[in-house]
Order: C-alpha cells, then structure tokens, then sequence
C-alpha cells in the first residue's frame, strides 16, 4: 500500500511537470511555517507552491519527457519544494523577490543590514535577562522594577553572523532584523533552465540600462552629435559656449584708439559717419563750418601746393 501511494505521487507530480510551462524549483531551509503562510497569500492567482520529498521529485523528473527538464535533477535542494506558473521567469523571479516578511534571527544567520536596538523602556521585568542583555552589549538598567536601554547601540553589523545570545535577546525585545522570501533554486521556462545567478540580473538590469543610457547622453553631447534625447543639451551647450565667448571677447577688447591705428580704413569710414552725423548737428549753431568744405578746403591747398 506504502509503494502504491509513492507511485501514485510520483504519478502526479509528473503530469504536473509536464502540464505547467514554467517550473520553479525553491529551497525552504529554515523557512519560517508564519511567513511561507503569507508568501502563498502574495502568491495567490500567480503560481502554486507544492512541497514535495526529493527522492518522489527524482523519480517523477525520470519519466517526463519534456525537453530540458532532466536537466532539473542537479538543481534539487535538500528540502525542496515546486512552484507551478504560467508566469514568465523573470517577471515571475522579480515578483516572488518583493515578497518580503520580517522575522527573528536565529543563532548562524548573516545580518543583511546593521541591527540596532533603541534606547527606551521595555516589558522585560528585572530579572537574569539583564545579565544577557549586558553580555549581547546592551547597556540596560532598572526602571521601577523595569528593565530600560539607556542608549541606542548597534549589536551586529551588516554581514556578520548573529551568535545565539545575540539572537535571543533580540527575540526577547521583539526585534525582527531578518526578511524572509522564497529561496529560487532554478526556473524552468520553454526548454531553457535559468538559474539565481542570471535571475539576479532582474534587480541589477535597471540601473545598468540607466548607466548606459547617460553615458551614450553624456558622450553624444561631448562630441555634437544631436539626436532627439539630446537636442536639448546641445542647445544649451551652444548657448553657454556662445555666453563664455562673447563675456571673453567684451572683456579683452582694447581701446578704441588702438583699434583705429590697427585698422585705419573701416576706422576712417566710421568716424567720416561719426563726422557727418555731429556736422549736420553742428551746421544749426552760428559760424559753424560744413565738414565736407573744410576737406575740401584742404584738397585745394594741396593741389595748390603740387603747382
């Protein structure tokens, strides 16, 4: 009867590997029953979760005949469990990643972040547990027969392994520094067999394409070549070049009379404008002599002087 019932799973799990498109394979080592409860709940409408004995899931991957999927049998965690989809794998891997649950350390476990405990009363009442708090390197006192932390300190820092008393007196002050999710061994998609080193892509892939986009910007802008993303920055590019140049060029012009001396000819011109303007202004004013007959006053004398 025993034999039948392994067979009869076996059985099962096969047609449902051979049934589902994307095949998840999640190892739950110390995966806490509270927080694998509210991952199924996120989970819910978007993939199953089935645990299975590694030995029935052997078995069952020997006789499918799905393309790929033997090659599932080196992915199998000590305590694995399936997750049955048709959701794509990444989109699938980067939705089962958000959904994270806070829970007590344990004795072994590596701090993700630094783990602080803040001064303040507690509900602890005075007793041995002060003496545990001291040798974790809490400062603590008595407080009307209360325990209090006198000062907020940091017990573990971030990669560090959390001893057990550490753990405990975190557990005792209702501390829950670990976040718990479903531990993704493999997925299983259409022949291909993705593993958590290119999973992990999904979270690094935004900031990459971000990275690549603003350094293709910034090198566009640097040698004018103009596109749609970047006509902008060019324009204000030209307009700041453009404003430096016309402040360098103001600010070292020399004077004018230096300029008429290296440039005689359009320095001439302009003053003989300069000249008539005044003269026609000057010709209203008593006694005043028009310009152009004092020129040519001087011409005569000089024709005369050549006689």
């Amino acid at each position: 009867m025993v034999k039948e019932e392994k067979l009869e799973k076996v059985k099962t799990l096969k047609q449902e590997l051979e049934k589902s498109p994307v095949i998840v394979f999640i190892d739950m080592h110390k995966m806490p029953s509270k927080q694998l409860q509210e991952i199924r709940k996120g989970l819910r409408g978007v993939a199953r979760i089935k645990m299975v004995k590694k030995s029935t899931l052997k078995f069952a991957i020997d006789y499918v005949e799905k393309e790929g999927v033997k090659e599932l049998e080196t992915h199998i965690p000590t305590q694995p469990a399936i997750a049955f989809t048709d959701m794509e794998a990444f989109k699938l891997y980067k939705f089962v990643d958000g959904l994270r649950f806070k829970t007590y350390a344990k004795e072994g476990d590596i701090a993700t972040e630094d783990v602080w405990v803040s001064a303040g009363p507690t509900n602890l009442v005075a007793g041995p547990v002060i003496s545990e708090l001291q040798q974790a390197g809490v400062p603590a006192s008595i407080e009307s027969g209360m325990i209090k932390i006198r000062k907020d300190v940091c017990i573990v820092k971030k990669g560090e392994e959390i001893p057990a008393v550490k753990a405990g007196v975190l557990r005792k002050l209702k501390i829950e520094p670990m976040e718990v999710t479903l531990n993704v061994v493999a997925i299983y998609e259409k022949g291909s067999i993705y593993t958590k080193d290119a999973l992990e892509i999904t979270k690094t892939f935004p900031d990459m394409i971000i990275k690549a986009f603003n350094n293709a910007m910034n090198l566009s802008v640097f040698i004018a070549f103009p596109t749609k993303e970047n006509i902008k920055n060019l324009i204000a590019k030209a307009a700041r070049s453009a404003n430096a140049i016309r402040g360098l060029v103001g600010g070292t012009a020399e004077p004018a009379e230096e300029e008429e001396e290296s440039a005689e000819g359009p320095k001439e011109d302009a003053a003989g404008q300069t000249g008539g303007a005044s003269g026609s202004e000057e010709s209203t004013e008593p006694g005043a002599g028009s310009p152009q007959k004092e020129k040519d006053g001087k011409k005569t004398e000089g024709d005369k002087d050549e006689k």
